[in-house]
């Protein structure tokens, strides 16, 4: 008896300018199963299921639901057909609440007046999938890994039988990983079907039934089944190459410390304490991560360093000069670089080009800028070699960066950060939504720069990749240290239970 299929896509094509993003792509999705859905950054993966999602109209191709032809023009048609998206930035109001935000476009005009109902109802559901948020927060006062579960939470509020899922885990920690799947497996045993994109080979591993492998717009594997497939043969159909999964780590010799934190405290978006009394240094030539469950300051502490929050007592002093509550050009100028958490919002311009957005540091020098002219030629230059070095796929260096894939958009930022020579990086989940390749070069450029005698803090959520990387590793926890080690010395336990709130002398 033939297996039912919730979703099929047949001969897929979908253009943008300069650019074949789906060529011919055939997709489908059975009942009660996760599909996952590899490749590349730039593939072409979140473009088909936007398709998919009513987002896009494909140039050519069919698109069928429960073995009907269907023809979205919107998400909200998707919806109505049981089918919704979780994208991977984020479709939010930030002015709003949780609840408003979760309810706007649905016919409930009357909502409004009974708030506190729909934030109960709001309550019922996260109890149920085990997403907590406060219903009643403001978008803007949430961590990002906050409005991860806000954008879960308003598809499931509205239904979806079939849900599209763009890197859902990139935000959440390893536990709410596990968790994450467990509500997926009991989803799809009540006959949910679910379409995972992610980059990750062991989640994906450990979560599909089967696999679509996507490069260059292009189907290079279509519905193989994961079980007896391995992680480095996912890797090998993904970018057509063998994958190096550790890194290739120099002693290193630290030299003087050239980041100092002293006593530092501040608040979050909420007026509530993010960090308190934090101290801690950051040597030459030495990668120092940061480990914690996300909301615990570790985005403030990233915000303080780089001028973008004030601290309410305490100093940041960055290679001998006083930056804190400075604007951030006084960090820039001596030395800092910032690879920041939200790529959109905060790393990046969209509406302005990628050869625009990758001057942005340096457009007030020479040979870039002088007084109030730019010298275009030479921009041009440099956006070329930028490009080209750091592997960015765009069809031109004139592409606005909103047009850029994800990965693509943080392969940008790297590369604007990283070439100017950094004496201090400040890297905030750098290798969140790049793919396997991707990986492996970002990490081995944050190496060369500690070879080069860089300082670089990296704040991660990836436990594996601050153990392969670190010199040392701090775990944070309400805004506080609860201890620090030297890669020798790393257990995952005990790092877990620092995370949990178990100070290190107490272990």
């Amino acid at each position: 008896m033939p297996e039912t299929l919730a979703v099929e896509m047949r001969g897929i094509v979908k253009r943008f300018p300069g650019v074949l993003a789906n060529d011919h792509v055939d997709f489908d999705l059975r009942e009660g199963e996760v599909h996952a859905l590899l490749g590349e950054n730039g593939a072409g993966k979140s473009t088909l299921m936007n398709v998919l999602a009513g987002l896009y109209r494909p140039e050519e191709g069919s698109v069928f639901m429960q073995g009907q032809r269907v023809n979205f023009n919107s998400p909200r048609d998707a919806i109505a057909h049981g089918l919704g998206m979780v994208h991977q930035h984020f479709m939010l109001v930030p002015s709003q609440t949780v609840t408003e935000n979760i309810l706007l476009g649905l016919d409930a005009p009357r909502f409004l007046l009974r708030l506190p109902e729909f934030d109960n109802k709001i309550l019922a559901l996260q109890e149920q999938y085990g997403l907590k948020v406060d219903p009643k927060a403001k978008i803007w006062q949430l961590s990002v890994g906050e409005q991860q579960r806000v954008e879960l939470l308003k598809m499931l509020y509205r239904g979806a039988r079939v849900l599209i899922m763009d890197e859902p885990t990139a935000v959440l920690t390893p536990q709410e990983v596990r968790e994450l799947f467990v509500t997926l497996r009991s989803m799809t045993q009540r006959g949910h079907s679910i379409i995972f994109i992610s980059h990750k080979l062991d989640e994906v591993l450990a979560i599909a039934n089967r696999v679509t492998v996507l490069r260059h717009g292009r189907v290079t594997a279509g519905g193989v089944e994961t079980k007896g497939v391995t992680k480095s043969e996912l890797a090998r159909l993904m970018v057509g190459r063998e994958v190096m999964f550790t890194v290739d780590k120099k002693p290193g010799t630290p030299g003087p410390a050239v980041l100092s934190i002293e006593d530092v405290s501040t608040e979050n978006d909420r007026g509530l304490p993010a960090l308190r009394s934090l101290s801690l240094q950051v040597h030459a030539g030495e990668i120092v991560s940061v480990a914690g469950v996300a909301g615990n300051g570790q985005t403030e502490l990233a915000q303080v360093i780089t001028g973008l929050r004030h601290c309410t007592s305490g100093r940041v002093v960055a290679c001998g000069q006083i930056v804190s509550n400075s604007p951030p050009r006084r960090a820039i100028d001596r030395g800092v670089s910032h690879v920041p958490e939200d790529r959109a919002g905060v790393g990046s311009s969209p509406s302005l080009s990628v050869a625009d957005n990758l001057i942005m540091k340096s457009y007030r020098q020479a040979p870039v800028g002088s007084g109030w002219v730019l010298n275009r030629p030479v921009i041009r230059q440099t956006a070329e070699k930028l490009k080209q070095a750091y592997d960015i796929a765009a069809p031109s260096i004139d592409t606005e960066a909103r047009f850029l894939s994800g990965g693509n958009l943080q392969k940008m930022i790297l590369a604007r950060e990283m070439s100017c020579s950094p004496k201090i990086m400040i890297a905030v989940q750098p290798t969140r939504g790049l793919d396997v390749g991707a990986i492996e070069a970002v990490h081995r450029l944050l190496l060369e720069e500690r070879e080069q005698g860089a300082a670089i803090l990296l704040i991660s959520e990836e436990l594996d990749e601050i153990m392969s990387l670190s010199d040392r590793i701090v775990v944070m926890y309400e805004g506080q240290i609860m201890g620090q080690v030297t890669a020798a010395e790393a257990d995952l336990e005990k790092i877990g239970l620092m995370m949990a709130g178990t100070r290190k002398e107490n272990l």
